[in-house]
C-alpha cells in the first residue's frame, strides 16, 4: 500500500511546498520533490527493493521510512543545505519561462509623422524587469521596411525613435521585437488611418 506525505516549508517570504511519495510495490521507489510555483526545485529518490526483501519489512516500516525520507529534506531546506540547487533551479525556470515585451506608451507612440516608442522587456515568471536585451522595431507593410535597434538598460527599458516610413497600402503594424541569449518576444500593433493603433497582439 502506497502512503506520501505533504508539507508547507517557509523560508522568509518565501513558502515551498515538500511532497513526498511511495511509488508502490511495483515500483519501489520513495520520492520527494520541492516545489515553489508549480516549478520543480529539488527531487530525491531512493529505492527499497532490497528492503522488501528483508525480515523487518512491513506496512508500517516502510511509511516510516518515508516519512523518515520526507523530514529529512524538510530539514535539508529548512537549514539552507539546498539554497544553491534551488537558486539554480529557480533561474532556469525563470529562463524557460521567456521574456515580455510591453510597449509603455502605446496610445502615444506617433505624433506628427514621428515613432516614438518607449518600450519595457520583463521576465514572464516573476515581471522582473530584463537588461541588455536586444530590441527591433519596424513598420510592417511600410514601402521601406528599415529596422530601428536599441538595447534595455538596467531597468530593463529602451527607447527608439524614428521617422514614420512612406506606408504601403496593404495592412499596416508596428513590430517590436525583443531578443536575449535564451529568450525571444514579439508584439504588433495594428494601424488604421495611417496614424493610429490598434490592441497589441502576441505573435504567433
Amino acid at each position: 500500500m502506497s502512503s506520501g506525505f505533504n508539507t508547507d516549508v517557509s523560508r522568509g517570504e518565501r513558502v515551498f511546498h515538500v511532497q513526498t511519495e511511495d511509488r508502490g510495490p511495483r515500483h519501489p521507489r520513495i520520492d520527494t520533490v520541492v516545489y515553489r510555483n508549480g516549478h520543480i526545485l529539488h527531487r530525491h529518490s531512493s529505492d527499497y527493493a532490497d528492503f522488501t526483501q528483508r525480515g523487518d519489512f512491513s506496512p508500517e516500516s516502510l511509511k516510516e521510512r518515508v516519512e523518515g525520507q520526507h523530514r529529512e529534506v524538510i530539514e535539508a531546506l529548512r537549514a539552507g543545505s539546498l539554497d544553491a540547487e534551488i537558486a539554480a533551479a529557480e533561474e532556469q525556470a525563470i529562463r524557460a519561462a521567456g521574456i515580455q515585451v510591453l510597449l509603455l506608451n502605446p496610445t502615444a507612440w506617433l505624433a506628427s509623422g514621428k515613432v516614438s516608442l518607449d518600450i519595457g522587456i520583463t521576465r514572464r515568471a516573476d515581471k522582473e524587469p530584463v537588461s541588455g536585451v536586444d530590441i527591433r522595431a519596424w513598420i510592417a507593410g511600410a514601402l521601406t521596411e528599415t529596422i530601428h535597434r536599441a538595447v534595455t538598460d538596467g531597468n530593463g527599458k529602451g527607447k527608439i525613435e524614428f521617422e514614420l516610413p512612406p506606408l504601403g497600402k496593404g495592412d499596416l503594424a508596428l513590430v517590436i521585437e525583443g531578443q536575449s541569449d535564451s529568450a525571444k518576444d514579439e508584439v504588433r500593433f495594428a494601424m488604421r488611418s495611417r496614424a493610429k493603433t490598434a490592441q497589441a497582439e502576441p505573435a504567433p
